[in-house]
Formats: structure tokens, sequence, C-alpha cells
């Protein structure tokens, strides 16, 4: 019997996963909400709150969903999961208690602590005056993360003492009550990320990627939410991949099951590849954005059953089959972006999609009909090829066709891996 299935986003993540979801053999209808043009070419957008839960809940039952996929952090940081388990509808995606994991950067470096998980040396610090000491008297380089959910860019590497109490202002700067900052040694080595689909009890690995998370070429200027993309990750071998599962996730599981949360739905572990092995830098979870894009891009299998059996049972004997063929995705963003960015630009016609390559939509709408940007990262050019380079070649084949004069974009995407 076919599947229902609700998703739960607007950005280029989302698109990826209904890109994919909708080529299921298993796929009945596919809703989305609030979704995107590019969405609304392979579901049904429909307009509802995912913060108003008891909507969402509604909306459920009455199209008698099957499963509910969760794209964003927000939603299942601020319990949408747990109301839909609470109403017996099947849910990929962590409740409010296990997507603590990326919602305070605190609370997982005290897992990390109790389960000797490898990561960088830290302290919590509720006190900007405490924490500037602290700084001081460690020296730079040194790192700063906003304990909370940043969107991706709430972390500042300090190359001076100055920069990182700087940081620390910034995070007090709201006056918020309960506000928190960690502040961390800075860890050197390459950085990856690994993907994990979880069932409350075993990790299943589910891909590897590297991002680029700076806004301009040569990793210059601001931290970003990500600019590109490529999977595989070429430092993640079987072997390195098995060491970080052994050492990393695993351990996180069993803590997770060990306070009574289990973690359901995907964690995904940013990794800094030290000399003395993989440390965790953070974990997020949801699918990363845009490493989702290469990920979808590369996945073979049938995504609805896997993550059907993520969501209500068992991952033992799910195998993924994945393309051996690269992929890349470059961001095309909006002229300012990561700060402040003009709504509203018309995009002209997009490329058409083809064997292996597609536009991804992340912050469009229609106005008038017209196609025009809407957010800060606004498409993604994605494709897969026979090697990196080719891979490489096709992406930006694909953003030389996108007429689009207000958006800007790295142009050294993969060039780690191209060599």
């Amino acid at each position: 019997m076919a599947l229902d299935i609700l998703l739960i986003g607007s950005g280029g993540r989302e698109h990826a996963l209904a890109w994919k979801l909708r080529q299921s053999s298993e796929l009945g209808r596919l809703f989305a909400a609030p979704g995107n043009p590019g969405i609304a070419e392979v579901a049904d957008l429909v307009e509802l709150d995912p913060a108003d839960h008891a909507a969402v809940v509604d909306f459920c039952r009455e199209k008698a969903i099957g499963l509910v996929v969760v794209g964003p952090e927000v939603p299942l940081v601020a319990g949408l999961a747990d109301a839909l388990r609470e109403a017996g509808i099947p849910v990929f995606g962590p409740s409010a208690a296990a997507a603590r994991l990326e919602g305070s950067k605190g609370f997982t470096k005290d897992l990390c602590a109790k389960k000797g998980i490898p990561t960088a040396r830290y302290r919590r610090f509720s006190d900007a005056v405490q924490a500037k000491a602290y700084i001081a008297a460690q020296g730079a380089p040194i790192v700063v993360k906003a304990d909370g959910l940043a969107a991706g860019k709430g972390v500042t590497v300090a190359s001076s003492v100055e920069e990182a109490q700087s940081a620390v202002d910034d995070c007090f700067a709201g006056g918020e009550v309960g506000v928190e900052v960690v502040v961390e040694e800075c860890m050197t080595g390459p950085e990856a990320s690994l993907f994990c689909l979880c069932d409350g009890d075993t990790a299943l690995a589910f891909g590897t990627a590297e991002d680029h998370k700076r806004a301009y070429d040569g990793d210059e200027g601001p931290n970003t939410g990500g600019m590109g993309a490529y999977s595989p990750s070429g430092l993640m071998t079987p072997e390195m991949t098995e060491r970080a599962l052994r050492e990393i996730v695993r351990p996180t599981l069993e803590g997770m099951r060990e306070m009574g949360t289990p973690f359901r739905g995907v964690l995904y572990a940013g990794l800094m590849l030290t000399a003395e092995g993989p440390k965790l830098i953070e974990y997020n979870v949801r699918f990363g954005d845009p490493e989702a894009q290469v990920l979808m891009m590369r996945l073979e299998s049938d995504l609805v059953p896997i993550l059907l059996k993520a969501a209500t049972g068992s991952l033992d004997g799910i195998e993924p089959r994945w393309s051996s063929e690269p992929a890349v995705t470059v961001v095309l963003a909006a002229k300012g972006y990561p700060g402040a960015v003009r709504k509203g630009t018309s995009i002209g016609a997009l490329p058409p999609s083809g064997d292996g390559e597609i536009v991804f939509h992340a912050g469009t709408a229609l106005k008038d009909g017209v196609l025009v940007a809407n957010g800060g990262r606004v498409l993604n050019a994605t494709a897969r090829d026979a090697d990196v380079g080719q891979a490489i070649a096709r992406a930006y084949a694909l953003v030389d066709r996108i007429d689009w004069p207000d958006g800007f974009c790295r142009r050294d995407i993969a060039h780690r891996a191209a060599g």
C-alpha cells in the first residue's frame, strides 16, 4: 500500500528530500509545508505552520499521513516530533529531548565528557566576564560557540583574544536570561561530515560529505550556513568511518538511551580529523544543507522504506546503495549574504533537470508568477559525474546557465577533492 507523506520545511535540503521521495515506488501522495516553488513541482504544498503542532497533527489525521519527515532543526527542538508520536503518527526526526544534541552545544559537550567521546576541551559560561577572563588566560586561537541554535553560523574561530572576547559580547548582547556560551580549544585538521540514520539503538552510516562554510573563495570571509558541498568525502575511508562510529556515534546513542531519550532520525556528525584521530566538532539532528543535496543525488536506494524503518522499527539489515559517482552542489546566494540581503529580485528560467543534474530551490518564491529570491541562500546547482572534476564542471555549467544577476557563488567548491 502506498504511503502518504508530509514533508516539513522550505529550503534546498527539503527540495532534495522531496525530489528523492518522489522517485519512490512506495510513495502515495507527497505534501509539503510550507515548501517552495521547486518543491511544488513534486509535492502538494499546504499552508501549515510547523510551530502549530495541533494543526500539523490534525492535518495528518485528516489526510491519513503514514510518515512525517521533518527537515529543519527548529521544529525538532520545539518538539514537533513529540506531538506527532503522542498522536500515533510515524515521524522521522528526534524528540525535543534528543534534539538537544543540536539545540544545546553545552549539553553535547557534557555528554561527550560523560561517555569519553573525543572532542575539544571546553568550558561552559553563563557570565560574559568569566568567559572573557578564561579566554584571556587560555590565549588564541580559540573557539566561541553560542549554546543554542544559530543556523550553522553561531561559531567564531578566533585568531586573537580580542576577537574571541568580542564574540562573547555578541552572544550576550541581547540580554536574554539563560544565555550560555561554550569556549573550546581550537582543534586542527581537515573536516568532514558523517551522516547516520538512527532507530534509537543502532546507527547506520548514511553517506559522507565535505562542505564549505566560508562565504568566499579560498575559505575567506564570514561563516555561512554552507556555500557548497561534495560527496563522498575522500577523507572518510571505510576505516575512518568505522572508527568514528565506534568512538563517537555509538557511544552517543548509548548515552541518549541511558538518559531515557533514545535518538531516532538522522545524526549528522561534524568531525575534525586530528593527528590523534577523529574528534567531534558538533552534532546536527537533521540532514545538512547543502550536504543533503549531494547525498540525495548519490543515493540509489528507495528513500521511503529506509526513513520509515528509522522512524518505526529497526534498521538492522538495511544496506543503502550509493552511486559510485561523486556529486557536487554549488550554492547561489543573494549578494550581501550572510548579512542583509535584498529579497524579491527576479530569477530567469532555470536550466531543466537532466540525468544527474538539477537546480534545487532553497530561498525562492513566486511573485505574480515570476520566480524571485526570497532568502540568503537561494539556489543549489547540483550535479553528479564520473569523477570529481567532471562533477565540478557540470555543476558550474549549471550555474553559468542561471540568469540571476543579483546572486553570487564561490568558484572553488570541491577544490580539495579535485586536488
